[in-house]
């Protein structure tokens, strides 16, 4: 048995390290690893998901960035499996190099102030990544599962539903954690799109009409569009200039993206 000092959560790292036994548990069950997949998990922390992963999977690759985990978390993980550490911030690293020609699976618990970011960078290798389970703030689940019409219908929920299924799979409360968040959690799956089934246009030009059209909201397309798509351009793309951007499905802004490249 080894014998450890606590580790001292860093604010800067929007470290809360999950330690109730259910959870992970229920999260493991859904992950199903198997020996032989190529699994990387974004901020293992102090190992609590870690270690039970290793154990059905046999091998793993995790990317932390604080220094002071990375002994300890070696040392734990000393005779249970292979535990390939990588010690960066995980927005510098290239996940589809991860992969090596196959796909790999991820998993995380992420630091709340930068999921959105980590959430985009994962997209940008989508074709080699076969499936994520990440634990994020509640409300951001719920922005990324929103549909047209909803309050939290955003640039977050058009951008991923374009290119993953995303599935909610259950809640977690603050107590789960240490130091306990000030929000609910909640843990999501999500399953990249086949090749075929992706939108048939540029993804920065999309990219680019959707930050607009959300950029502001509270204004109709026409406004907030202009500069990137005129009136008559929207109209041809199937757009009532007059309506707002939570009102238009996906494939809407696929539509207008594809007209102007």
């Amino acid at each position: 048995m080894h014998d450890f000092t606590p580790h001292v959560t860093k604010k800067r790292f929007g470290q809360h390290f999950l330690h109730d036994k259910n959870i992970l548990s229920r999260i493991v069950e859904y992950v199903a690893p198997r020996p032989g997949e190529r699994i990387v998990e974004i901020g293992p922390g102090e190992g609590a998901l870690t270690l039970p992963l290793l154990r059905a999977a046999g091998s793993l690759t995790v990317i932390e960035l604080d220094r002071d985990l990375i002994e300890p978390l070696r040392t734990r993980a000393s005779g249970v499996g292979e535990l390939t550490i990588v010690h960066r911030d995980v927005l510098a690293v290239d996940i589809g190099a991860l992969a090596a020609g196959a796909t790999i699976r991820i998993v995380g618990n992420l630091p709340y102030n930068i999921s959105t970011p980590i959430l985009f960078h994962c997209l940008e290798h989508a074709g080699a990544i076969r499936d994520m389970h990440f634990m994020l703030q509640k409300e951001v689940v719920e922005r990324m599962a929103a549909g047209p019409g909803s309050k939290t219908y955003g640039r977050l929920s058009v951008m991923l539903q374009l290119r993953c299924t995303v599935e909610p799979l259950f809640d977690v409360p603050p107590a789960a954690f240490t130091p306990p968040p000030k929000v609910d959690s909640a843990v999501v799956r999500l399953v990249p799109l086949p090749a075929k089934k992706l939108p048939q246009a540029d993804f920065d030009m999309i990219d680019r009409v959707v930050r607009a059209a959300f950029g502001q909201r509270r204004k109709t397309l026409s406004n907030a569009l202009k500069g990137v798509a005129t009136t008559d351009e929207m109209t041809a793309a199937g757009i009532d200039p007059r309506a707002r951007a939570e009102q238009l499905p996906p494939e809407t802004f696929v539509a207008l993206a594809r007209l102007l490249s």
